[in-house]
């Protein structure tokens, strides 16, 4: 297991606090009734998109998307803090479960507030298994191949009468009934293009949806064009391609063409995106394509291994939310959070239907380009120079450290936002603090994303603040700053 830190104790503590306090006014919100404030929280369409597409009441969606942004932040702690014995995550209705291979794994789940479910395989195990069972099976009777990390085991699923020829090939590369599920679907899935609507872009012929803005142009999905291949409306050039194997894709726009950090919800309004942090397995997400509009569903499973057509494809994310052709490349949103960009599927938006997403995360990082966040169509000013008061300094792996102190400093009532600028390569962590009426700290706001640079944005009471830097992985030098009400 990784070493206890500061991470461990203060912010899975902080983390826990936070929850209960998140669920109690979600489930006060559910018992009176959810008023027209609870929903004007939300983007535009989206609580309604809820309600046709899971089934729920006003109140019951509003309730989950509390429930479901309180866990993903909870799973996202817990998971940096644990090593080699980590699982998986799901989300069950208001409970997290973090599956760990080891007893001291299983008790720093439940220190940190979250239900611990010990299993023979790490994820990582179980990620080389799917492998080794797709690259056994005939690839032309494969639909796709994930983890499923509530039965802690792979699943295979493959076209109809083949299950018994799968099963078998599955066997003679060495791998147990027990390990592996090999499931008959009725339908294989294929890439989503050529239908225009709403956000949608033109390469030739052909028509996709715009997936998340970022500097310089857009990502979308690998298969709409080529390295090299032209778009229109908005005009711009393939400058990153990569399917199959992935699915993702950077076209860089014209300087006439604006990006801006939003989703269409295709009600009239837009969803602003605020970052990419990955969601939990059983969070609700949603979907905006230009042929099928808005659609939700949640997250089944993390880096699944799909087949289509033109070749196989790894790492997609699996949901239950529909999509059909023309929808691919667009945005995949868990809150405003965004999480990839449609890749494929099954099905359809009658239906209902399984689609995969190319996770944005690593389009980013492929393209190396930044996510456009906040709605305005502009990119973060360089280091943290709009802020009011900077900080700078240089921290060791696994080392942290307070600004402007540990003594803090005061703020009044309103909203305290940071931001910190780490070096290329390292993984550097931002919270913030406010101590209470007994002189303890507890951690009211964070980011921590795999990426050097944070930002973070609290609106509270008035009281002592401080802010704390954090190495979870690396060394080097960093600026930041904040700024007060």
């Amino acid at each position: 297991m990784r070493r206890t830190s500061f991470r461990a104790i203060t912010v899975a503590t902080a983390a826990a606090t936070l929850l209960a306090a998140s669920i109690t006014a979600a489930t006060a919100g559910t018992a009176a009734g959810s008023d027209k404030s609870d929903v004007a929280g939300y983007a535009p369409g989206m609580v309604a998109a809820m309600e046709r597409d899971l089934g729920l009441t006003t109140a019951q969606a509003v309730t989950r998307l509390k429930t479901d942004e309180s866990l993903s932040a909870k799973q996202h702690t817990i998971v940096k803090a644990l090593d080699k014995g980590y699982a998986g995550a799901w989300v069950d209705g208001s409970e997290l479960f973090v599956a760990v291979t080891d007893k001291a794994g299983a008790a720093e789940v439940r220190a940190a507030g979250a239900n611990a479910v010990t299993v023979d395989k790490s994820l990582s195990q179980l990620e080389r298994l799917a492998t080794k069972a797709y690259r056994a099976a005939p690839d032309a009777k494969v639909a796709a191949a994930y983890v499923d990390v509530e039965s802690n085991s792979v699943v295979m699923e493959v076209a109809k009468g083949s299950k018994a020829a799968v099963a078998a090939a599955v066997a003679r590369a060495g791998l147990s009934a027990g390990s592996v599920s090999v499931v008959e679907v009725a339908e294989l899935p294929r890439t989503l293009i050529n239908v225009i609507g709403g956000n949608a872009y033109y390469i030739g012929g052909g028509r996709c949806s715009v997936g998340f803005s970022v500097t310089g142009g857009f990502v979308t999905a690998g298969h709409c064009g080529s390295r090299g291949a032209t778009t229109s409306q908005p005009s711009g050039t393939f400058q990153v391609s990569s399917f199959p194997g992935n699915d993702y894709a950077y076209v860089n726009t014209g300087s006439d063409d604006t990006p801006i950090g939003a989703v269409n919800n295709y009600n009239g309004g837009t969803v602003n995106v605020s970052g990419s942090s990955q969601a939990a397995v059983g969070a609700s997400v949603c979907r905006s394509g230009s042929t099928t509009g808005w659609h939700c569903g949640t997250i089944q499973a993390f880096n699944a291994t799909v087949n289509y057509a033109e070749g196989s494809v790894s790492g997609l994310i699996r949901t239950n939310v529909c999509a059909e052709p023309g929808d691919s490349g667009g945005s995949l949103l868990a809150g405003s959070q965004a999480q990839g960009m449609t890749s494929g599927g099954n099905g359809n938006c009658s239906s209902g239907g399984t689609t995969y997403f190319q996770p944005v995360n690593e389009a980013l990082s492929a393209a190396s380009v930044t996510l456009i966040t906040g709605g305005g169509g502009t990119t973060p000013p360089p280091g943290c120079a709009s802020q009011e008061t900077a900080f700078s300094g240089s921290l060791s792996s696994g080392a942290f450290t307070y600004k402007p102190s540990s003594s803090g400093f005061s703020s009044g009532s309103g909203t305290i936002t940071g931001c910190l600028d780490g070096p290329s390569g390292v993984d550097f962590d931002l919270y913030l603090q406010k101590r209470s009426g007994s002189g303890s700290w507890s951690t009211v706001a964070q980011g921590i994303t795999a990426a050097p640079d944070e930002s973070v944005s609290y609106s509270g009471t008035s009281g002592t603040y401080r802010w704390v830097v954090d190495s979870y992985s690396g060394s080097g030098s960093y600026t930041g700053g904040y700024s007060t009400p």
